[in-house]
C-alpha cells in the first residue's frame, strides 16, 4: 500500500483539505499507517498532477485560500484497480526482535528492563486504539454507508488483536527469563490454535 492510495480512498467518500485528511488519518488509520501533514501535502499536489484530484480553491477574506480536493473518475479507476489487487508480498523487518535475538548478552535484569519498556510502548497503543470513538470516524467521512464503517472497524479488530498478543508474548518471555528457562535449553511454543470457522464445519 502506498499514500496515494490510502489518501484516494478518503477522497472517495467526500473531497478534504490537507489538513482534514491528516485529522482523519490520526482518527482512523494511524495504528497502522500513519502520515505528517507534509507527506499528505506532497501528496495530493501529485495526485493532482496525475489527474486522479481536481484542487478547489476557496477564498477567504481574513485566512489564507483553502484547497479542497477532489477524487476524478481516473482517480476513482485507479483506487478501484488497487483495492482489487493482490499486494505485493512485503519484507518483515522488526527491530526490536533483533534486540530480543541478542540480549543473550545481557543480565536478567537488563533484559526483562527492555521487555518491560515494550509492553509499557504497545499499552499506549493499545489505550490509543481501544479509545478511538467510531462516531468521530464516522462524522469524518459524514456518515459513510454502514458497509464502509464495518470494513474499517475489521483494520482496528486487527490491530488490537495484535497489540494483545504480543503483550500476551512478552509477559510470557519475562516470566520465562524470571523463571531462568534458558538454563533449560531452547523451547518453541506451538502456535495458537486457528479459531474453526464455519467453512471448517460445512
Amino acid at each position: 500500500m502506498n499514500l496515494e492510495h490510502a489518501i484516494l480512498g478518503f477522497l472517495s467518500y467526500r473531497p478534504f483539505t490537507g489538513y482534514e485528511l491528516k485529522r482523519v488519518f490520526d482518527k482512523s488509520i494511524r495504528h497502522f499507517w500513519p502520515a505528517d501533514q507534509s507527506q499528505i501535502y506532497k501528496t495530493l499536489v501529485k495526485l493532482a498532477e496525475q489527474g486522479y484530484a481536481t484542487i478547489e480553491v476557496v477564498h477567504q477574506e481574513d485566512r489564507p485560500s483553502r484547497k479542497i480536493y477532489h477524487i476524478t473518475d481516473e482517480g476513482r479507476a485507479q483506487l478501484m484497480e488497487w483495492v482489487r489487487r493482490t499486494p505485493d508480498a512485503e519484507d518483515f523487518r522488526e527491530p526490536f526482535l533483533i534486540q530480543v535475538f541478542f540480549s543473550g548478552l545481557l543480565s536478567d535484569e537488563d533484559a526483562i528492563r527492555m521487555l518491560e519498556t515494550k509492553a509499557a510502548e504497545l499499552n499506549n497503543i493499545l489505550e490509543h486504539m481501544t479509545a478511538l470513538s467510531e462516531q468521530d470516524v464516522a462524522n469524518d467521512a459524514r456518515a459513510a454507508p454502514l458497509k464502509d464503517q464495518f470494513f474499517w472497524y475489521l483494520t482496528l479488530d486487527h490491530g488490537l488483536w495484535m497489540m494483545q498478543a504480543a503483550q500476551d508474548w512478552l509477559d510470557d518471555a519475562i516470566n520465562r527469563i524470571r523463571n531462568k528457562e534458558y538454563s533449560l535449553g531452547p523451547r518453541v511454543l506451538p502456535p495458537p490454535k486457528r479459531r474453526r470457522t464455519q467453512a471448517d464445519s460445512s
